[in-house]
């Protein structure tokens, strides 16, 4: 018998960036930041009045996720739909400056490009602290008429991509009818993972799936917190969306890897650091793992690279990408000496 062929080590898959191409799929948000100075209480209610200091726009959903894997080095095309109006139009200059074709988001007239705004204020000396969010989200689905192209941009796209990866907010993007194709790509031997705020269920048949603890527990109704109950939980979601990979990612407890008829695989937090805001975090570990498929690691070895990106980007402050020089050097400190 032939021996067996030993995983490629992690800076292998990382030169394999620039090779690899990855479509994404989802729901396109716009993370808006407004930041200011409080100084007193309004005489109108009792609330904080905030003197505007300066706005930052960054892309969230899968447009974080499509940013994130532009910063690894990765070809990347987005697929996904965004208002006909100065916040959807910003967004996409957003994306196509930092690396990432945009030619397939559908630009849908007459619908609202969906945001979330946050509020940060302190006084003069002191660090801004998120006060409020404002969301604003479209309402139904896609038109008919967009949803279509959105389907025949898919199949294009996925003929010249290493992977595919759907990133699901519940925004209607992800519909029964992409899952479906999406099903049928990986059924075609192409991998497919997926990112899904709250239809895990609907993700059957595809490469894999991306749950948070909550989101595990929301999807099978079992605790974690129970003796064995995060082996329970992955088996039971295992069956229901029988998918080839399971990726938990687990807070300051590091991630957990589950594939049917194996052991799991838990991988601790890598570093020491305190997370600073956990914002996008799952958007930068499915990229990276996404990232590391298309460029030819196995399953284990892309978890391996995606913790390690995980743990870089809750250092950052707000919806933050992670570079590919930053995962290099934090996987190879010494630089290969």
């Amino acid at each position: 018998m032939p021996r067996a062929r030993a995983p490629a080590p992690p800076a292998a898959i990382l030169q394999a960036f620039a090779r690899a191409q990855v479509l994404v799929i989802g729901d396109l948000v716009a993370d808006e930041y407004v930041y200011g100075e409080t100084e007193r209480i309004s005489r109108e209610a009792p609330v904080l009045i905030v003197q505007y200091e300066r706005a930052e726009l960054r892309p969230g959903g899968a447009g974080n996720a499509a940013l994130n894997l532009a910063a690894l080095g990765v070809q990347v095309r987005l697929l996904g739909a965004v208002g006909d109006d100065p916040l959807g139009r910003a967004l996409l200059a957003e994306l196509e400056a930092g690396g990432v074709d945009v030619a397939g988001v559908q630009r849908v007239a007459g619908r609202a490009t969906e945001a979330k705004t946050r509020i940060l204020a302190g006084g003069r000396s002191t660090r801004r602290q998120q006060m409020l969010r404002l969301d604003r989200a479209p309402a139904g689905p896609l038109p008919p008429a967009e949803a279509r192209r959105l389907l025949a941009e898919l199949g294009r796209g996925a003929r010249r991509a290493g992977a595919v990866l759907a990133s699901d907010y519940g925004s209607g993007v992800v519909s029964a009818e992409v899952l479906a194709d999406l099903r049928r790509l990986r059924r075609g031997g192409l991998p497919v993972c997926a990112d899904s705020r709250y239809g895990l269920a609907r993700c059957r048949g595809l490469s894999m799936v991306k749950p948070n603890e909550v989101e595990l527990e929301a999807a099978t109704g079992l605790s974690l917190a129970a003796p064995g109950g995060l082996e329970r939980a992955a088996a039971r979601l295992l069956g229901a969306v029988r998918c080839e990979v399971l990726l938990v990612t687990r807070g300051r407890n590091g991630m957990s890897v589950f594939r049917p008829g194996r052991r799991g695989v838990h991988l601790p937090a890598h570093g020491g650091q305190e997370a600073v805001d956990v914002t996008g975090a799952g958007d930068t570990v499915a990229a990276a793992y996404t990232a590391a498929i298309a460029a030819g690691g196995e399953a284990l070895a892309a978890a391996r690279i995606a913790n390690v990106a995980g743990a870089l980007q809750v250092r950052k402050p707000g919806t933050a990408t992670v570079s590919l020089a930053e995962l290099a050097a934090e996987l190879d400190p010494g630089g290969g000496r």
